[in-house]
Order: structure tokens, then C-alpha cells, then sequence
């Protein structure tokens, strides 16, 4: 495999063919692909694995990718298995449960719950043992683009300055969003805005039987809504995505804040009767919904959140980063290689496969606090397959692997003729809404190291 060599402070820029800003599941997987075709890769890491990441809920459309990798035993050692998802509404005394086996693909029925920093390791290791040059402890600060690649700036923890050469960069910075904040093309989403509070308990009730341990909880509440993650350590991952308003209400430690908003949803706080917070440590990250104007460009190209992030609902976050980073790793070998036409080809697919699949959680997302949409996810049923088609959303298969097509639009058809049936319940929560997603600024006490699910 192809080497690089890291550069001595103070010496000239190393060359490398690609370098990749980043070393979460997109950017491993961009640097292990890439490395593997025979390019020179770079992969660079602000922090040193372990470390902590939220957003431990894995799509069954994942497991495939995990397989072509040559990394999926080593997940399964570390995952508790995931069949479904419940759903909990304080306005229905049943609950609802769904399973990714009664999808389109019946190939594709089960994922995991992991620890992300478990996860991120195993991927950044494997990237290395591909042959990336994978640096911890570096983190990028500037890019400066020519016609022929760019310089990358960066520092090692102790200061120390590097700097290397690329042909080519991949930014996968996460919400650090390097490339698309120096470029000026991040905004806020103009239709959805959301915050988060999060921790880890010890001692959660979970649903009982080996194929429900797993499954995640969705419980809805009157500011947004909770995720319930038991892990394979026997600990539980349990947050609150709510509007910004009501995390910039908070008049009391995160902590207390965070344990009354948990007794907004009883059923969750039965779950969590006899369980305690691990370490008291509770975590807030706000305002965290955005998108950058475009995905790629000539020398360059955004992975996963470094490019878009609505909402952690459908734990997303790293079937599309490494989904992306598959059909990435085709754009930048097209790039490096000696066809311009080739190359601009390759950029028109991928910006359309980075902006596909967001799209098609998006639509799910912005009514997922609609009335019309919890009465249908509480009550889901199959006419022209339409709960197939939903669970296969569900399931990440959003690239046109299943023609879920035409029953997708009869279920948002029959969830148009329900806003019309409750116009004025519907009406009322899309004022309300409308209201509540506006910007109010940073959140009292906002812990920005520590990013939004998934």
C-alpha cells in the first residue's frame, strides 16, 4: 500500500495525493477506500480515539457497507442487535412497534446500537491498516486552493505546525464544517431548526425479549421528542431533540433541566425509574440544523455532517456520511485521473447522490411533530405497501435499491388528505411550528464539543 510520510515542523509541504479532514465513519471510510485504490491518503483527526461521540443508533442499510469494507465482524463484537424501532405518544395508550424485516428489502432486517466511540476507532484504525497516513491529535485550520490542488494548514496538539500538498480534499469535519464555513456557503436550515440534551443511565428498563432489547424508543413529548438507546455495556443513551426555545429557557443546571424535561414524558420516566445518570454528566448542543450551498467542487468535496444536518430522528447520520464517502471515493479517483469531462460527470452525480438522501428523510422530518403524521405512525398499515415503503426509508434505503416510489406518494397523499381532514389541528401545529424553530441564538451553556445524533 502507498505511504506518506508526516512532515517535519518547518519543513516544506509533504505531498499527497488525497487528504482527508476528519476522522469520524465518513472520513475513515472515504481514507480506507481511497488507500486501497492505490492513492496516496491523509487522514486527519483533532482528537485521539477513543473519544466521544453521540449518535449510536446504526440503519440496517449500513450493515451492507460495514460487509464491503471488511469491517463487519468487528462491529457485531460491539453492537447490541437492533430489529426495529417503538414508537410512544402521550396522546394513545398503545405503543407502536415496527420492524426493518417487514420492509421492501426483507434482505436488510436488523442493525446495531454501538458505542460511537467503539465504532469511530474501529474505522479509523482499518483506514490505516489500508495504508492512509492516519494522524490523531491534528487538526486542520485552512485550506488554499490552486489550479493544481491545495495547501492544507494544520496543528498537532502541541502546537506543532503541518502542513501538506494535496491533489485533492475530503471534508469530513463534522459540525466543525471546515471547507463549507471558510467557503461561505453554510447556512442555518431555512425549515427546520432543533436542540438536543442528552446523557447515559445505568439501569434503564428496556423492552424485554432479545429481538425488542435492542430496538430504539421514540417518545414524543410537548416540546419535541426523546431517544431511548440501549448499548451493548448495559448502559442506555437517552436524549431530548426539542425546539431552541426551550432549551434557551433553561434557568437551572443542565442536569436538573434535563431530568424535568424527562418527567414531561412519563412513559420515559418509567423507564427510567430506577435508573441513574452515569457521572452526572449531562450534554446540550443547540441550533444544529443546517446545510452548506453545494456538496463538491472542482478539488474538493463535504461528507456527512460537513455538509448537512436536519435532525437525529432516523439515526441517519453515519449510513449517509459512509454512503457518501462510496460514491465520493468514485468522484475523486474520476478527478485524479486524466479525463476533465470524466471528472465534471462525476461531480454532477455526486452532488445529486449527497443531496438524495437527506431529501428523503427530510419530508419525514419536518411533520414528524405533526398530528396527521403520529396517527399515522401509531397506526401504521400496508395499503399499496405503504408501510413497507416507509420502513424501507426507515432502514436507509433511500438510493432507488427498492421502487418504493409510487407507495411513498400514496402515503404522503393519504397524509395530505389527513391535514385536510384535521385542517384545524394541522394548522395550529404548523403556526406553532412555524414559531418555534425560529433562531434564538446560542444555548445557555452549550456544550459544542459534543455533537447531535445521528
Amino acid at each position: 500500500m502507498p505511504q506518506v510520510e508526516p512532515p517535519d515542523a518547518g519543513a516544506p509541504a509533504c505531498d499527497c495525493d488525497v487528504l482527508v479532514i476528519g476522522g469520524g465513519p465518513g472520513g475513515s471510510t472515504m481514507a480506507a477506500l481511497l488507500a486501497q485504490q492505490g492513492w496516496r491518503v491523509v487522514l486527519l483527526e483533532k482528537a485521539h480515539h477513543p473519544r466521544f461521540h453521540i449518535g449510536e443508533s446504526l440503519l440496517p442499510a449500513n450493515v451492507e457497507l460495514f460487509e464491503r469494507l471488511g469491517v463487519r465482524d468487528a462491529v457485531d463484537r460491539i453492537g447490541l442487535p437492533k430489529w426495529g424501532v417503538e414508537f410512544v405518544s402521550p396522546q394513545h395508550r398503545h405503543r407502536s412497534l415496527v420492524e426493518f424485516g417487514d420492509a421492501w428489502d426483507k434482505g436488510m432486517p436488523m442493525a446495531w446500537q454501538v458505542r460511537r466511540s467503539a465504532l469511530d476507532e474501529i474505522l479509523f484504525r482499518h483506514a490505516a491498516d489500508c495504508g492512509a497516513l492516519a494522524l490523531e491529535g491534528c487538526r486542520a485550520s485552512e485550506v488554499v486552493f490552486d489550479a493544481d490542488g491545495a495547501q492544507v494548514q494544520a496543528a498537532q496538539d502541541d502546537g506543532t505546525p503541518r502542513r501538506w500538498r494535496a491533489r485533492y480534499v475530503v471534508d469530513a469535519s463534522g459540525r466543525d464544517t471546515l471547507l463549507a464555513s471558510q467557503l461561505g456557503i453554510k447556512h442555518r436550515h431555512p425549515r427546520h431548526n432543533s436542540a438536543a440534551v442528552f446523557g447515559h443511565f445505568r439501569g434503564a428498563r428496556r423492552l424485554a425479549g432479545p429481538r425488542l432489547e435492542g430496538n430504539i424508543s421514540i417518545f414524543w413529548f410537548e416540546h419535541g421528542w426523546f431517544w431511548f438507546i440501549p448499548l451493548a455495556d448495559g448502559s442506555t443513551s437517552v436524549g431530548a431533540t426539542c425546539w431552541p426555545h426551550y432549551l434557551k429557557s433553561r434557568d437551572k443546571p443542565l442536569k436538573d433541566f434535563f431530568l424535568d424535561t424527562i418527567a414531561l414524558a412519563p412513559a420515559l420516566a418509567e423507564r427510567l425509574r430506577e435508573a441513574e445518570l452515569i457521572d452526572d454528566r449531562v450534554h446540550a448542543t443547540g441550533n444544529f440544523s443546517y446545510a452548506a450551498g453545494r456538496p463538491c467542487g472542482q478539488r474538493w468535496l463535504l461528507l456527512g455532517d460537513a455538509y448537512t444536518f436536519i435532525d437525529p430522528v432516523f439515526s441517519s447520520g453515519v449510513y449517509l456520511a459512509m454512503a457518501n464517502a462510496y460514491a465520493g471515493a468514485e468522484l475523486v479517483a474520476a478527478t485524479l485521473g486524466p479525463s476533465a469531462r470524466a471528472a465534471a460527470a462525476a461531480r454532477r452525480r455526486y452532488a445529486a447522490h449527497a443531496r438524495r438522501g437527506p431529501r428523503a428523510f427530510a419530508w419525514f422530518i419536518f411533520r414528524m411533530t405533526n398530528p396527521v403524521m403520529r396517527e399515522l405512525f401509531m397506526h401504521p398499515k400496508n395499503v399499496l405497501r405503504s408501510k413497507e415503503a416507509v420502513l424501507s426509508v426507515l432502514a436507509g434505503d433511500v438510493y432507488g435499491r427498492s421502487p418504493i416510489g409510487p407507495s411513498l406518494l400514496f402515503f404522503k397523499a393519504v397524509y395530505l388528505l389527513g391535514m385536510l381532514g384535521r385542517w384545524r389541528a394541522s394548522f395550529a401545529a404548523w403556526r406553532r411550528r412555524r414559531a418555534l424553530i425560529r433562531d434564538v441564538g446560542a444555548i445557555p451553556g452549550e456544550n459544542v464539543l459534543a455533537p447531535p445524533p445521528p
